[in-house]
């Protein structure tokens, strides 16, 4: 962890909600004229999108077993603990892009799938923001958890996290229900050694509880809507009278256990606010104060 440089981790799997986190501290930064640097974890995948199909095809013939995103063969671990570890003590380092879809692609003159040249992030920053797949990760080479000062968890009930991952590979990337669903089934041993554990190891988890029935994830039937959902918050050093108080600033809220708190889920935005901004104030004031005492 550093002071003088912190660093903010959102980690989730893919179809999360990790964007929507991202997005309410990017909120939080403009409104208070904070200057953050926000770096995408699949710019430390491995692998160009055609290389990764080869590499699963020729894993599962050859390996017995596969690979994918959750797991660290794919990724660049050591460079983004690198990142952090730059980050943390001089507000330096490097990154890029993975570049999904055809509008960004075509923004930087290349193809989807591919990345962009490794660059210099922007100077004198006040903070960095990671959103990602393993912004908690530990493994027997890696130990990027330590390097993060507040840690964010987004993990809804794996039933609604499939249903929102289908949801945006068919809208928005134009995959096959099929292919989407082989995806998840090859992801999932990953998924339970890699990805779950990281939630262990958060400052705060908030996972969506659906209020519906989904069980059957595969029907696309859609996605439940906010008022079709419960926020489950949960603090690893909690507050009670920091839950008090969103209680009384939360219509419907409930404490339902020592480290949790409840809020409906058309909530989700005033409740990211509540809890994240006083959070990013103070890492933002002690980072300044000690960048000034130095």
């Amino acid at each position: 962890m550093s002071r003088a440089h912190p660093i903010v981790a959102v980690t989730g799997a893919s179809g999360a909600g990790t964007t929507s986190v991202q997005q309410a501290f990017k909120s939080i930064c403009a409104q208070a004229k904070f200057r953050a640097v926000f770096v995408e974890g699949d710019s430390f995948h491995r692998y160009e999108r055609e290389e990764m199909r080869k590499l699963i095809d020729a894993w599962e013939r050859t390996a017995g077993r596969t690979i994918s995103h959750f797991g660290p063969e794919a990724n660049l671990l050591e460079e983004l603990e690198t990142l952090f570890n730059d980050y943390g003590r001089e507000g330096i380092g490097r990154a890029r892009l993975y570049l999904h879809d055809e509008n960004t692609a075509k923004a930087y003159g290349q193809k989807t799938g591919v990345f962009t040249e490794w660059s210099d992030i922007e100077p004198e920053s006040d903070m960095l923001i990671y959103e990602g797949l393993h912004g908690g990760a530990i493994t027997d080479v890696v130990n990027i958890a330590q390097h993060v000062d507040l840690l964010i968890g987004v993990t809804p009930t794996i039933n609604l996290e499939w249903i929102q991952k289908l949801h945006r590979d068919q809208k928005d990337r134009g995959h096959s229900i099929e292919d989407v669903t082989q995806t998840i089934l090859r992801r999932m041993p990953d998924y339970i050694e890699h990805i779950v554990p990281q939630y262990s190891r958060t400052h705060i988890n908030f996972q969506r509880v659906p209020t519906v029935d989904t069980s059957n994830p595969f029907s696309n039937a859609g996605i439940p809507s906010p008022s079709e959902s419960l926020i489950v918050v949960r603090f690893n050093d909690p507050s009670q009278q920091e839950i008090d108080d969103i209680i009384q600033s939360i219509r419907g809220s409930f404490q339902s256990k020592e480290d949790c708190l409840v809020v409906p889920g058309q909530t989700f935005e005033q409740t990211l606010e509540l809890v994240l901004k006083p959070r990013v104030t103070k890492l933002i004031i002690n980072s300044r104060q000690e960048r000034t005492n130095k």
